[in-house]
């Protein structure tokens, strides 16, 4: 039976190297649909509502989670990223000024209405980790342009190693991910940790490669409904990439 809110989890040895999750653990993305009207309203002149933005985007994401490990390489990800658009296009109320924008003009619409950013306390606690000693590794589905993002957003220096679903060929909750980041951070799965808000992907990924599993559910309120007794026993429950440190036995000293 999984601890009841506040808790602790049992001590457990002291991991070597954390593995993290990257959208939704390290990084969020400003809601695509109301960027979405803007750059259709001053690129094409199209102006849309707020359900059928939220449609469209709902659309390309649901097809981009499907076929992002086919961004493999620079190439294939353009390919990726042309197929997105027009997923976006088609999810789109047929006009005008719809038949009118070029490929290249709903590819550029797609790119920049994803906007990603830091969540507030990552920064920090990454440092944090590392100046402990410990190896930090993103783990995360996604196409091969993840390190180039991670790049963009500054956290790049602030880790060990990344690997994407796209680049490992193996998405998440298939434990091939973070068997290859293991193996770049140089320890077993007895030696690490993985990090991640998603039940059935990370915590399903953790337990299928032997990896310990700490889940972070951001919203307050989904500690303690929404499905909090379907945790499995053992595995922790974070607010905010804040209370890790604690959790995994790095003092405030360090």
């Amino acid at each position: 039976m999984t601890p009841p809110v506040g808790v602790k989890a049992p001590p457990r040895p002291r991991p070597r190297a954390v593995l993290l999750d990257a959208f939704g653990t390290l990084i969020s993305l400003d809601a695509p649909a109301p960027l979405l009207r803007a750059l259709l309203e001053r690129r094409l002149g199209l102006v849309l509502s707020e359900r059928q933005a939220a449609t469209a985007v709902a659309a390309e994401v649901a097809y981009y989670r499907t076929h992002m490990h086919q961004g493999a390489d620079a190439r294939s990800l353009a390919a990726l990223h042309d197929r997105c658009a027009a997923v976006l296009r088609d999810a789109l109320p047929p006009s005008a000024e719809l038949a009118a924008a070029t490929p290249e003009m709903m590819r550029s619409i797609l790119l920049d209405m994803l906007r990603f950013r830091v969540f507030a306390e990552v920064p920090g606690v990454l440092a944090r980790l590392r100046d402990a000693g410990l190896r930090l590794v993103v783990a995360s589905n996604w196409d091969v342009s993840l390190s180039e993002v991670l790049d963009r957003l500054g956290l790049s220096e602030l880790v060990d190693g990344v690997v994407s679903s796209a680049a490992v060929g193996a998405a998440k909750p298939d434990p091939r991910l973070l068997e290859a980041a293991l193996a770049l951070a140089g320890v077993g799965a007895a030696q690490a940790v993985h990090v991640g808000d998603s039940l059935e992907e990370d915590v399903g990924a953790a337990q299928a490669a032997g990896v310990a599993a700490v889940l972070v559910v951001r919203d307050a309120g989904g500690r303690e409904t929404g499905g909090r007794e379907a945790v499995p026993a053992g595995v922790p429950v974070i607010g905010s990439l804040q209370e890790l440190p604690a959790l995994i036995g790095v003092s405030e000293t360090e």
